[in-house]
């Protein structure tokens, strides 16, 4: 049974040198694949740290009500400015239109007061002209009247002396008359002498009386013109108090003025009121801020939102990749230089892209609680750096929605070809 094995054993052996021809073969293999994988890793950076992101938008609400409407579902598509969810108006609307009236009543103040503003600077142009005109009249009355009481002072010695004249003519031609009765009774002169001298002394009474009406004439001219000076010199005080009155009626106008002023900043300030519940009133309506589909909603229906409450958001369709290299990692790396990109989700589907920019630090820099080496107890730790890698659209064709935020990649970067323009 030994000699049996033993016969066996040697029959089923291989020959000796096609053992050493698959061993070559194997060694050969190994090499060509290890050459590769060693000229493919000393080309290219890869880490499986990677991500896909994009752009979410969260829509809020920027006013307090209750949802209306609600037009959209969960994971549909949207397109940018499209109506997403309505509250209720009716409060907003009563708002606009109150400020509506106050705005309609301040524009009818401010129309009353600019009518006020005009009625007074005509009412004291008019009052100035009437006041000016007669306080010139009142000074040239005053002139004239002071010209005319000189003139009749001047007058009445003039009318005395003539009186005086008169009197004394008298005086003479009644003596002579008395002399010629008593001459003519004692036959010495004739009866016609005697008429004469009768004659002359009636003229010298008529003219005595003629000088007294002349002295009473020129008192009365002196004291009709002293009272004409009088009046004169009152109108001028009135005129004066016509020109204050003209004064205070400007004034009166610039204090209307001021109020048609105010009244102007009133309809300014209800002007910015209307826009103001316009705006409030537009809020009612929440619209998609981009392109995208409609995710983490959290709103129905009859709901109460607060300003600020998260409501749903809007993730665009157009993801990159975030892949976080080791510092290492980043010696020959630069932006522009093409990337692989294997998404978990879709097995050994490989995408292109490029490098697209760097972060300004560290992820340890940007965490909630940075490192603090100061601290006594360092520990070197290699650090990462997220770099931003975009798609190559062409690329992604046929999976637009299906490549989602948050999916997990496997990124390699072929730092061995130079940065391609941007």
């Amino acid at each position: 049974m030994t000699a049996a094995t033993g016969t066996t054993n040697r029959q089923n052996k291989l020959p000796r040198p096609l053992i050493f021809a698959i061993g070559a073969i194997a060694l050969v293999l190994v090499l060509v694949f290890g050459i590769r994988w060693w000229l493919y890793a000393a080309g290219h950076e890869e880490t499986d740290d990677a991500y896909l992101t994009g752009h979410i938008h969260q829509v809020s609400s920027r006013i307090e009500g209750t949802v209306q409407a609600l037009l959209i579902d969960d994971n549909r598509l949207v397109k940018a400015g499209q109506t997403l969810l309505l509250l209720d108006p009716r409060d907003y609307q009563v708002a606009l239109d109150q400020a509506s009236a106050a705005l309609l009543n301040a524009r009818r103040q401010a129309q009353t007061a600019l009518a006020g503003v005009s009625y007074s600077a005509g009412k004291a142009a008019a009052q100035s002209t009437q006041a000016a005109g007669s306080f010139s009249g009142s000074e040239a009355a005053i002139a004239a009247a002071a010209a005319a009481v000189a003139e009749a002072k001047v007058g009445i010695p003039a009318a005395q002396a003539n009186l005086k004249q008169a009197e004394a003519n008298l005086t003479r031609a009644q003596l002579d008359y008395n002399r010629y009765i008593k001459l003519e009774q004692e036959g010495v002169v004739a009866r016609q002498q005697l008429d004469t001298a009768r004659a002359t002394y009636q003229v010298n009474v008529a003219q005595r009386d003629a000088a007294a009406e002349g002295v009473r004439q020129a008192t009365a001219r002196l004291a009709q013109a002293e009272q004409n000076l009088s009046n004169s010199r009152s109108k001028l005080v009135q005129s004066r108090g016509s020109i204050e009155d003209a004064r205070a009626t400007g004034l009166q106008t610039e204090v209307e003025r001021r109020q048609y002023q105010a009244a102007q900043a009133a309809v300014a300030q209800a002007e910015a009121n209307v826009r103001n519940a316009q705006l409030r009133l537009s809020y009612t309506r929440l619209v998609a801020p981009a392109a995208g589909r409609i995710g983490n909603r959290k709103v129905e229906v009859g709901q109460r939102v607060q300003p600020g409450q998260a409501l749903l958001s809007v993730a665009e369709e157009r993801p990159w990749v975030v892949a976080n290299f080791k510092e290492t990692q980043l010696a020959h790396m630069r932006p522009g230089q093409p990337v692989e990109i294997k998404v978990d989700a879709f097995g050994g589907r490989t995408f292109s892209g490029r490098v697209d920019s760097f972060s300004p630090g560290s992820g340890s820099q940007f965490a909630l609680l940075p490192a603090d080496n100061a601290t006594g107890n360092f520990t070197k730790i290699v650090q990462r750096v997220p770099v931003k890698i975009v798609l190559d659209p062409a690329s992604a064709r046929g999976y637009e929605g299906r490549l989602l935020p948050g999916m997990s990649v496997v990124a390699s970067v072929d730092v061995s070809e130079p940065a391609a323009n941007r």
